[in-house]
């Protein structure tokens, strides 16, 4: 038995993998994003949740958590800071006491106005940088992700 996967091997999983290739996308996006809202104290993820939750209905964290593509429990500690913050306000659902709903403050909407002018800098510079056509076909294909890979796990 050798102490290696044979090169080519390696070489077809490096080439072909999409998770890979998803992972270092997704990466080297959150570094650019990350970088460019720092200013604010913000991350991309935390400007993502807060943009998902500006909405005239507050969103429970159990129908958030899959539009966000995550488990309840990683939303619930994403939150924190955001709530610490006064950002957020996470309380009781009146419908449902044991449903926890989750509501962006006025402070949280005044920030993502802040941060909206550097998201579509940063977001046009990419775009150029990929051009318009490859961007499209990029965000068309992300969006089948998440339903082709549950698809998949369904069997």
């Amino acid at each position: 038995m050798p102490d290696r996967l044979e090169p080519d091997t390696v070489r077809h999983v490096a080439t072909t993998c999409l998770c890979l290739h998803a992972q270092r996308a997704a990466r080297a996006l959150a570094r650019l994003f990350d970088n460019a809202l720092r200013p604010l104290g913000l991350t991309n993820g935390q400007f993502s949740l807060l943009m998902a939750l500006n909405r005239p209905d507050p969103p429970t964290i159990g129908a958030l958590a899959p539009f966000l593509a995550m488990d309840r429990t990683s939303l619930t500690a994403a939150l924190k800071p955001l709530e610490r913050r006064g950002l957020v306000r996470v309380e009781a659902a009146a419908h449902d006491r044991r449903s926890r709903v989750v509501a962006i403050t006025p402070e949280g909407v005044a920030l993502l106005r802040e941060a909206l002018p550097i998201w579509r800098e940063t977001h046009a510079r990419l775009d150029a940088t990929l051009g318009d056509e490859m961007s499209d076909r990029l965000r068309e294909g992300l969006r089948e992700v998440p339903q082709a890979a549950a698809a998949e796990a369904d069997g």
